[in-house]
């Protein structure tokens, strides 16, 4: 408590000097105090910028961009584990069909000692490998005609045929080798010089990264049948997981975006991140549920029933906690301890341990807590922003707890936006707006393939030997089948 000396009248002059050492003392030790305070404050300072640094620093590190940091000290040695540590036990099975037998006779001799060896048995080794590749080169005697009473010209077309091309574009490319193309390039994305140099190297057909630009171009002309049933596929899948991020085209800034529904996914290159973009592949009355991050425009959705992404929410909170101090971290800790409460209960759920009942008790309860949550008053900035965004997002939280088939997080739409990543980062984007359509509609082909387990080659030579571009034989929702 802060002392206030007596008014001086020379009488009490030792009270009065008893006071000022008591007021000079008590200001020593608030002093002290703020010393110690903001030497506190300067090492928490430099050490964030530390942090700072390292992020900007890992962050333009083009060897290792997904590094995690060094390795522990704890790391085994590599390979097998023995024991029980080894993991699941499996090998290579033995081939259903042998082409050849080889017959690999004992040395007339020992090589070590020189002495004469004995026969004891025959094993068997079996070995898989491509055969000598070099391509085979068709010549197509295309008959022509003209008709007698039209006078339109006719001419044959074989099936094995990709194009009606003649003259100076005669020379083609067969509908395999381009399926290969089609997925060096948008699958594994290597550009298109890498993959004509695949290409030469492992077929021994030459051709430039101009002729495979215009040959996948013609891939994606025959395949936009497919596409377009595809987003009439994902506009009447019950569940929808969508996502964006940054793309280029012609060196200017767009958006990729991601819809993954029912065993089927749409790629869609758009100059915007809005809600008008989203409906122009969705339909602005979708009214499925969406497993979507906290990105608003999704709210504007409003046939539709949400799921936000509980794990952006916990990275969140994560974030929240590293610099919080005193009185602002209960708040991240409690809605950290609220999702992780969710999601125990689901996996209570998947396990057939609780009733239909206890789980919407249990989701009740989850929500008398967020309410109780959202009506306190918060005085921390970051913890008002995130109770405003929880408020935003109240309804959207726990729908995977209601709904059968909703997941908890938007996991899928991730996880189909990262072959996309690894094209944007290997080269750039597209130059052309027909190449970025080309894009969209060649890995929503693949992608889709990739998620229904069928193999794209055979689908691929199907649609590009077709005399017109035509449905691929996918697997769609009735409902989008019937459209």
């Amino acid at each position: 408590m802060k002392v206030i000396p007596p008014a001086w009248d020379g009488a009490n002059e030792a009270a009065w000097e008893q006071a000022g050492c008591a007021t000079c003392a008590d200001l020593e030790r608030e002093l002290e105090q703020q010393r110690r305070e903001n030497e506190r404050l300067r090492q928490r300072l430099t050490e964030t910028e530390k942090a700072l640094e390292q992020v900007r620093r890992e962050g333009k590190r083009q060897a290792a961009p997904f590094s995690k940091g060094p390795a522990g000290s704890h790391a085994g040695r590599p390979g097998r584990r023995a024991g029980a540590a080894y993991g699941q036990q499996a090998r290579r099975q033995v081939p259903a069909q042998v082409d050849r037998d080889v017959d690999v006779p004992l040395p007339a001799a020992c090589p070590t000692c020189g002495g004469q060896v004995e026969h004891e048995r025959v094993a068997e080794q079996y070995q898989e490998e491509l055969p000598e590749v070099r391509p085979v080169v068709t010549r197509f005697h295309v008959h022509i005609g003209r008709c007698q009473r039209c006078g339109r010209r006719i001419q044959a077309r074989h099936p094995a045929q990709t194009s009606d091309a003649l003259g100076a574009a005669a020379a083609q490319v067969g509908p395999r080798a381009l399926a290969l193309a089609v997925q060096l390039n948008k699958t594994i994305g290597a550009s298109m010089g890498k993959t004509a140099t695949v290409m030469r190297q492992v077929s021994g057909i030459e051709v430039t990264a101009g002729g495979l630009s215009q040959a996948l171009a013609r891939a994606a002309k025959q395949a936009t049948p497919t596409y377009d049933a595809l987003v009439e596929a994902v506009r009447h899948s019950p569940v929808v997981a969508p996502d964006e991020t940054g793309w280029r085209v012609g060196g200017r800034s767009q958006w990729l975006w991601t819809f993954v529904g029912d065993q089927v996914t749409v790629y869609s290159i758009q100059p915007g991140r809005g809600f008008k973009q989203a409906a122009a592949v969705l339909g602005e009355q979708y009214a499925g549920v969406l497993e979507r991050d906290g990105w608003a425009p999704y709210r504007q959705f409003s046939a539709a029933a949400h799921q936000t992404c509980t794990a952006h929410l916990l990275r969140r909170c994560h974030e929240l906690l590293e610099t919080a101090r005193g009185g602002a971290r209960p708040i991240p800790l409690t809605v950290k301890q609220l999702l992780l409460d969710g999601l125990a209960l689901r996996a209570e759920r998947d396990h057939g341990r609780m009733t239909p009942a206890q789980i919407a008790h249990g989701v009740a309860d989850l929500e008398r807590r967020l309410d109780a949550l959202l009506a306190r008053h918060v005085r921390h900035t970051q913890n008002r922003r995130l109770l405003k965004h929880l408020g935003h997002e109240r309804h959207a939280l726990f729908t995977y707890l209601k709904r059968d088939g909703v997941e908890a997080t938007n996991w899928r739409a991730e996880q189909a936006l990262r072959p996309a990543v690894v094209n944007r980062k290997v080269w750039g984007g597209n130059c052309t707006p027909a190449g970025a359509h080309t894009q969209e509609v060649l890995a929503s082909l693949l992608r889709t393939c990739h998620q229904q387990a069928r193999d794209p080659t055979p689908i691929l030579i199907e649609l590009l030997c077709s005399p017109s571009p035509v449905v691929a034989h996918l697997r769609y929702p009735p409902a989008a089948a019937a459209a």
